[in-house]
């Protein structure tokens, strides 16, 4: 006898009865469970992305403004004279820039550099309080002098940096040298950075991972 099977009616046919359970999809309260994890997830996740790409851009800018101070170096020991390096603000947009005939302003003709519009030049070292980082400690240097914003950073016709004044810019140094650059974050807070330059002329990028320079 053959084993084909009839359905009186589509209820009878088990095959249907999966065909239409299949088709079926999602119910409602199992959309709505899986938009609300959807919602919790990005809500996690999406400040964490926002700090790492804003500390993507404060190293960044870091990291672009020690490749700058290592150009006015070497311009200055190939042209055989002091260079020192400015900051400006035009627009809400910061630049540092290599003050060729140091008077104190950009010229046309003089490199420059642009930061982001999030980043800008700190107005000096941090103090610690309030939220800031400590101000970054240089291992080994014993000079006790540490120069940061408030000083021009010049280079001599030797490539060796100093703390420039008008018209004179004294090697070797006194103590090292750090520049601090911040960030906005979209949070509120802010992000630190520094390029530090040391009495040789060396220069690496540090940041403050909220407990420490790194």
């Amino acid at each position: 006898m053959s084993n084909l099977q009839i359905c009186c009616c589509k209820s009878d046919c088990p095959s249907r009865k999966r065909d239409s359970i299949l088709s079926g999809g999602f119910s409602l309260l199992e959309l709505i469970i899986v938009i609300g994890i959807s919602i919790i997830i990005a809500a996690i996740a999406i400040p964490s992305f926002l700090t790492a790409y804003s500390n993507l851009q404060l190293r960044s800018a870091a990291s672009d403004l020690s490749g700058f101070m290592q150009r006015a170096r070497m311009q200055a020991a190939k042209q055989n004279a002091t260079y020192t390096i400015g900051y400006r603000s035009i627009t809400n947009v910061n630049e540092a820039y290599i003050d060729l005939n140091n008077n104190g302003q950009w010229d046309v003709g003089e490199p420059q550099l642009t930061f982001s519009s999030t980043v800008s030049p700190a107005a000096g070292a941090p103090s610690g309080v309030g939220g800031t980082p400590t101000a970054y400690v240089l291992v080994g240097d014993t000079a006790g002098t540490t120069y940061d914003n408030a000083t021009t950073l010049g280079y001599s016709p030797r490539g060796l940096p100093c703390a420039y004044i008008p018209g004179v810019c004294g090697t070797p140094a006194a103590g090292y040298f750090v520049y601090y650059l911040t960030s906005k974050r979209s949070g509120g807070s802010t992000g630190w950075a520094a390029v530090v330059v040391t009495r040789a002329g060396r220069s690496k990028v540090v940041t403050w991972s909220g407990t420490a320079w790194q």
